[in-house]
């Protein structure tokens, strides 16, 4: 599978790039705290759906960098996600689909997935607000902290996921606006899942994108790239090329969405009449 910061960055990336197209485009402003949370919300969503990939949960081992994110509560989480997920593979596959022994990469790498936890997402955020938002963002900041910082954590273990987790919850629950519904935070949580399952389509093992439509005669056909270009999770291209200029992106997309930074590039002149 793709590496934890490889996914974490391109959420986050691809969020900032789209909150200053929806800027530009349609005048959808966010404060710099909304922008911080959609961020947040949209790294940890991009590793989300490896929560299909269980470890050894009486022992905190193994398992996919998410199911390690909260010590054995989340490989405890993990290990049900991934039966279940077996499970509904084997009720929906066809006879051309092959056979599996867990359930990772199934049903939580489907674009259907996306869609419908962003909209649970969304729906929780509008209907709730506030109080929504903050355990949303418990749990999305401990994901990108531990793919993000996955060396740290590992060594300092899952007790510091869950600290930077709370603090962060708590510093936002005192910076984000009342009256506000947060929906977009469906949109971040939807965008950070489809951009797990495109990185994880560059590697050779694909992902079954478009499950369940039938192509090939397969429900779970695994789209991905030529094994001939395709990139191999862990390695140069990935740890040189593709982080390294996520990384670069991201950076950009925090400085351009900084609102004085903003106001810097395009309202000199309404900056200049003001002070006159």
């Amino acid at each position: 599978m793709v590496m934890g910061p490889t996914h974490a960055m391109s959420g986050a990336a691809l969020w900032l790039a789209g909150s200053a197209v929806a800027d530009i485009a349609f005048g959808i402003d966010q404060s710099s705290a909304e922008l911080i949370v959609g961020t947040i919300v949209a790294s940890g969503a991009a590793l989300y759906p490896d929560i299909d990939c269980a470890g050894k949960v009486t022992e905190n081992k193994g398992g996919s960098t998410v199911a390690r994110s909260f010590g054995v509560a989340s490989l405890m989480v993990a290990e049900v996600v991934e039966r279940l997920c077996y499970w509904f593979y084997l009720l929906t596959k066809s006879k051309k689909d092959k056979k599996r022994k867990n359930g990772h990469r199934t049903f939580t790498h489907t674009a259907v997935h996306a869609a419908l936890v962003g909209t649970g997402t969304g729906f929780l955020a509008a209907q709730f607000g506030k109080p929504a938002v903050i355990a949303i963002l418990f749990v999305l900041t401990g994901l990108a902290v531990r793919g993000l910082l996955a060396e740290t954590v590992e060594k300092k273990g899952w007790i510091v996921t869950t600290g930077v987790a709370l603090v962060a919850s708590y510093g936002m629950y005192r910076l984000l606006p009342e009256g506000r519904d947060y929906w977009i935070l469906g949109l971040a949580m939807g965008i950070g899942c489809f951009i797990h399952i495109l990185g994880d389509m560059i590697t050779k093992m694909g992902s079954p994108l478009f499950f369940p439509l039938p192509i090939q005669g397969r429900r779970w056909k695994d789209i991905g790239l030529p094994n001939s270009v395709a990139l191999r999770a862990g390695g140069k291209e990935e740890n040189r090329i593709l982080l390294p200029i996520l990384t670069v992106l991201v950076v950009i997309g925090m400085f351009y969405n900084v609102p004085e930074v903003q106001q810097f590039l395009f309202d000199q002149g309404d900056g200049q009449g003001a002070s006159q």
